[in-house]
């Protein structure tokens, strides 16, 4: 029988829900070379539109789920600061105006300061394209605070030459430039510690994705999914 994530209630349970804790699934894309780098950066080229090879980081992390594709991107597109998915007592989801299309995240729920990122959405694909994945998305423009770039969430079926089996591949691609200038990125370690941060906290995430999605659709699939979580 599935269970849903545990509820944070704190910012200390956010700590330890999506920092301290270790993912059961690695979900980061390591490159081993700059050529696979750049092939990444095509791949994300060719389905969005946006050229990602300027950014000095460009994070990718993609997990699997054994639900259909189109019940993941609905999941993502009730993406607020309910959800249990997400370090909300730390990183504050404020939808402007109710929309998706408009987001701003404040650290500890710090409206008074400037918040840690604007996210405009840049393009919503709420159909499959041409491409034969079944491919949906959701990309957005981010600024504010850091990082300065793109922020994509996107869903398709498997490939099987990647030897992906789970009826779901989401991914979260991240790039930007700190401070939003390249020759300024690998100057600080404060840099890369928040990268380190960054995909812990993202890994978690996924992690708690996959978990949630699952338990709901094996609740639907019994008759009994009545409830938010």
């Amino acid at each position: 029988m599935k269970v849903p994530p545990e509820k944070s209630r704190g910012i200390i349970s956010d700590i330890r829900n999506f920092i301290l804790h270790k993912q059961a699934i690695r979900t980061l894309i390591e490159f081993s070379n700059a050529a696979e780098r750049e092939d990444y950066s095509y791949r994300i080229m060719q389905r969005t539109g946006i050229d990602v090879t300027h950014y000095s980081v460009l994070n990718i992390h993609r997990i699997g789920i054994e639900v259909p594709v189109r019940y993941v991107f609905e999941e993502l597109l009730s993406w607020d600061g309910d959800s249990t998915c997400w370090p909300n007592h730390i990183a504050t989801v404020d939808r402007l105006d109710g929309r998706l299309e408009k987001i701003q995240i404040f650290l500890l729920g710090l409206k008074k300061f400037k918040p840690l990122f604007n996210l405009n959405a840049i393009k919503f694909q709420h159909l499959p394209g041409l491409s034969d994945d079944n491919a949906r998305y959701l990309l957005f423009e981010s600024s504010g605070g850091y990082p300065i770039g793109i922020f994509a969430m996107y869903v398709r079926s498997p490939i099987a030459e990647h030897n992906e089996l789970e009826q779901t591949q989401l991914f979260f691609a991240v790039g930007f430039n700190f401070y939003g200038k390249v020759q300024r990125s690998n100057l600080s370690i404060v840099n890369k510690i928040w990268e380190n941060i960054h995909n812990r906290a993202t890994a978690n995430i996924l992690n708690r994705l996959k978990q949630l999605c699952e338990w709901r659709f094996q609740r639907l699939q019994d008759g009994r999914y009545n409830e938010k979580s």
